[in-house]
């Protein structure tokens, strides 16, 4: 068991020759009925003591594509790919080594806490059960351990005999972060931990996050679709959509300089006390339907830089000029605005 030391400053990507926690190559999942990929070729790193945003519209692949690393994929799915978690591949574990890992490598936390507890159960059932069915602490090494922990979130062992009706959901919250810590994980994955919290309770749990983060040297895979969220606690972001990483890099780089006509549309989108009145930018039609084959960019159809080639060809991540790590799929990322602008969709 690590020890809760003092937070330390998290570095903003781990180095080139650190092993990522999570290496996703490759990942096509495809379901029975589905005219095309749910997921069609994500490539995605998480480095130790690193928090990327995923981020993108309901429905574009996000929480499907954090569920991989803990083995969650639809029943009957084909699956092309590998899911490496510190090195080695979800996508092929025996049974029981992937018990093994979702007890103690993966943890996660899931958008609704209320719906992750059994509400007839008591806070501190729910703390101990996992580690003490998988034989790692025993009953009173839990229950110290689960002390710690929600010491360690901004609670304390009064939340314990209590019943998840008993508590705020804020509070709940912290309980369920408090949940996923108890096994050590090396990979924490928070599928919007925060949607259904008031600003000033996100506000608290996403400290919370990166203090933890911070502490424990955890990778932080963080799905969200609040552009401001992800800018504010990642050190990398992922744009996902139809399926598709669309754009990825430093978040600071990426939102001040978006290369993927996608992203440039989300960022005009998000409403600002300082944007001038009038109708709120957005972006028209709909997401391809699963049932419909796809050719050439899945954004093609509502973005307003499409051509002929876009229609026709599916493009390739490109690295925009001076920031190797800052990737576009798409083939006219260049035409986009200069860095500051956007596209107006």
């Amino acid at each position: 068991m690590r020890p809760l030391s003092p937070p330390t400053p998290a570095s903003p990507s781990p180095p080139p020759s650190a092993t990522p926690t999570l290496d996703i190559q490759g990942l096509r999942l495809t379901l029975p009925g589905s005219a095309r990929p749910v997921l069609d070729g994500v490539d995605l790193t998480v480095g130790p003591g690193e928090t990327v945003a995923l981020v993108g519209e309901s429905g574009s692949g996000k929480s499907l594509t954090s569920r991989s690393a803990l083995g969650l994929l639809p029943p009957g799915a084909t699956i092309e790919g590998t899911v490496l978690v510190e090195g080695r591949d979800v996508l092929t574990m025996a049974a029981d080594r992937l018990r093994a890992l979702r007890a103690g490598t993966v943890a996660m936390i899931f958008q609704d806490p209320r719906a992750a507890l059994n509400p007839l159960r008591r806070i501190g059932d729910f703390l101990t059960e996992a580690v003490r069915s998988a034989g790692t602490m025993d009953e009173s090494g839990a229950r110290d351990r689960a002390a710690e922990l929600l010491a360690a979130v901004g609670l304390d062992d009064t939340a314990l005999p209590k019943y998840p009706s008993q508590v705020s959901g804020g509070m709940l919250q912290r309980v369920v972060i408090a949940a996923a810590l108890m096994g050590d994980p090396a990979l924490l994955l928070a599928d919007e931990p925060t949607t259904a919290l008031d600003v000033t309770t996100q506000a608290e749990v996403i400290a919370v996050l990166a203090r933890l983060r911070a502490s424990f040297r955890t990778g932080l895979l963080f799905v969200t679709h609040d552009l401001d969220l992800a800018a504010a606690i990642s050190d990398r972001v992922y744009v996902m959509y139809a399926g598709r990483i669309a754009e990825t890099g430093p978040a600071d780089v990426l939102f001040e300089g978006p290369r993927h006509p996608y992203t440039a549309a989300l960022l005009a989108s998000t409403p600002r006390l300082t944007t001038p009145g009038g109708r709120l930018s957005a972006i028209p039609g709909q997401p391809p339907d699963l049932r419909t084959p796809l050719t050439g960019c899945a954004f093609a159809a509502r973005c307003p830089l499409a051509t002929e080639i876009c229609r026709q060809a599916a493009p390739e991540p490109l690295r925009a000029p001076g920031r190797p790590e800052h990737l576009a799929a798409c083939h006219h990322s260049d035409r986009l605005a200069e860095k500051g602008a956007v596209v107006d969709a």
